[in-house]
């Protein structure tokens, strides 16, 4: 679990005061501590100790944290302007509004930090008698980025992915030391290692290097911490070792960065690093794959999901104890059953893992949904903050919370979310989620910017397979978002001929066209066999689902949902 940083209230003396304050990208930024205030710019959260708290628009967020970031100094409109619009010329009003806007915020949330604007010079943050406070220690940190792999197969590279994760997690343990969450270290994949600049960004003391070479029953694991101040190596070695000791290699991985850090490793601690989810290297190579298609984008259900479940329903029966392998098959047999009707819920694979560990957030999330669907909206609510409380940067874990909001139409509050879980590197379900969360709050421009990410990683995807129908389904709404409607229309005649029964392409296909082509006929056309089969949880979704409004009037659609409702009734 990422640690929120307490970077003390502006005002304090600050090492990094005479730094430029970088580009600002709320989705690699990490939590950080004001006084009384919270801020988590991925959510784009600011929370008094009290209890108050508010939603920020991200550019309000964005100004936040670069006025957090220069510890107390005056910033200037122009630096505002560079780190927070990244350079793009920004009238004045633009910045006043925005500036108008986190002067109330802060105001309304409380916890005394007040906006000062400094007359033809700048901004800073203040804080009452924060000039007579003297400068805290910063506690090391630490930004692990993904470890290269180096074996001569590419796709092998989920293992080396695997093994960074593991690390990610192994030093979280230690309270001691803050550590950049895995989606914001995971975000600078295949970006040529800059440390010291990444740890600028980050604001972290050190940035941790690596790569992987697996080959046979051989593992190569070599690795590198790097003083962000000076860019100096601190500690580097290798290890040769048999496949078999890759956990007790972990295990002296992490010990040795934290030896390296002169850090002390409390006895609880050094016993919670030790502690593995399983022992057995074969089945936690199959959990490793079976991960690596869920953050993939190879989402399509009828192979991507089964075969999640396969290796994870392997991995149980070499290693019964297995709770991640049972909780992520739990989570995609529950996205089975709700969205392909197929039998098994999940709910039991998630009772199993919960029996096992208590305390695996990804399990409570699926116990969410469960919840949830039964119409226990208010137990959903408490699980799906266990979960998050328990591990707040989890894929698995964000991606259920935001769908939870959207079916409660809490756009603001999914988007939060589902920019965490984006930060996988090629899902593009949850980028093409963020066009339509945008969309509903009538953000135009966060829609476009997330359709553009989007595009590229189906792009990506279809490169690799051109019959995955997902990727169609999610290409074609960031295509129409982009203006680029003649291209989409092409594309949804391609991904009809080359996967015409995948339901979730069709429906994704149909919202398009209706919402953003203005053609329902075409979108009814495809609805209709789609209701046909579709399962519960579908036909309640397409009931608030906000693209589908301009069809709500419509006597074929409701026609359509009412003969759904009663063949769901009459199959009990």
């Amino acid at each position: 679990m990422d640690e929120i940083a307490d970077v003390g209230p502006p005002g304090k003396s600050s090492e990094a005061a005479d730094l430029r304050i970088g580009r600002i990208e709320l989705a690699r930024e990490a939590p950080v501590r004001l006084g009384a205030l919270g801020i988590e710019p991925g959510l784009r959260r600011i929370a008094n100790d009290d209890g108050r708290e508010a939603i920020l628009e991200p550019r309000v967020m964005q100004v936040l944290v670069a006025l957090s970031r220069a510890g107390g100094r005056i910033v200037s409109r122009d630096e505002l302007a560079t780190s927070c619009w990244h350079g793009v010329v920004v009238g004045e009003d633009a910045l006043n509004r925005v500036i108008g806007r986190l002067r109330r915020v802060l105001d309304e949330v409380g916890g005394g930090l007040q906006l000062e604007t400094i007359t033809k010079v700048g901004y800073r943050l203040v804080a009452p008698g924060a000039a007579a406070t003297v400068a805290v220690e910063r506690k090391p940190s630490i930004c692990v980025l993904p470890f290269a792999n180096m074996s001569d197969d590419p796709q092998q590279a989920y293992f080396s992915q695997g093994i960074c994760e593991d690390i990610i997690t192994d030093l979280s343990k230690v309270s001691a030391l803050r550590v950049i969450a895995r989606g914001v270290a995971f975000s600078f994949k295949g970006e040529a290692a800059d440390a010291p600049a990444v740890a600028r960004q980050l604001n972290v003391s050190h940035v941790l290097e690596g790569s992987v070479r697996k080959a046979g029953g051989r593992v190569r694991i070599s690795a590198q911490l790097i003083e962000a101040g000076g860019g100096h190596h601190v500690w580097a070695e290798r290890w040769d070792r048999d496949l078999t000791d890759i956990f007790a290699l972990q295990d002296e991985i992490s010990q040795a960065i934290v030896g390296a850090l002169k850090l002390r490793l409390l006895p609880e601690e050094k016993r919670a690093i030790e502690r593995r989810g399983t022992d057995n290297v074969e089945a936690y190579n199959l959990f490793l794959m079976a991960r690596q298609f869920l953050v993939s984008g190879h989402q399509d259900y009828a192979r991507a999901a089964e075969a999640i479940v396969r290796l994870c329903r392997r991995a149980t029966e070499i290693d019964p104890l297995y709770a991640r392998a049972w909780a992520l098959m739990a989570l995609t047999q529950t996205s089975l059953h709700f969205v392909a009707g197929q039998p098994d819920d999940g709910l039991e694979a998630a009772e199993r893992a919960l029996a096992i560990d208590p305390d695996l957030a990804e399990a409570h999330a699926v116990r969410a949904r469960h919840l949830f669907r039964q119409g226990h909206r208010d137990e959903a609510s408490a699980e799906i903050e266990t979960a998050l409380r328990l591990d707040p940067e989890s894929y698995e874990v964000n991606q259920s919370a935001g769908m939870l909001a959207i079916r409660e139409r809490a756009f603001g509050r999914a988007i939060g979310y589902y920019e965490k879980a984006a930060l996988a590197e090629t899902s593009f379900s949850e980028t093409g989620m963020l066009i339509s969360c945008y969309k509903s709050l009538g953000d135009m421009d966060g829609a476009r910017r997330w359709a553009r990410i989007t595009l590229e990683r189906v792009e990506s995807a279809l490169a690799k397979d051109q019959s995955n129908g997902s990727a169609f389904g999610f290409g074609v709404g960031a295509l129409a978002v982009l203006g680029q409607a003649e291209r989409a229309r092409e594309w949804i005649d391609r991904a009809l001929l080359v996967d015409p029964d995948n339901a979730n392409m069709r429906y994704n296909l149909a919202c398009c066209l209706c919402f953003e082509l203005e053609d329902n006929d075409g979108a009814l056309e495809l609805l209709g066999p789609y209701f046909d089969r579709a399962v519960l949880g579908d036909v309640s979704f397409a009931k608030i689902d906000v693209e589908l409004d301009p069809l709500r009037d419509d006597p074929r659609f409701i026609a359509m949902i009412a003969a759904a409702d009663a063949r769901l009734a009459a199959a009990g």
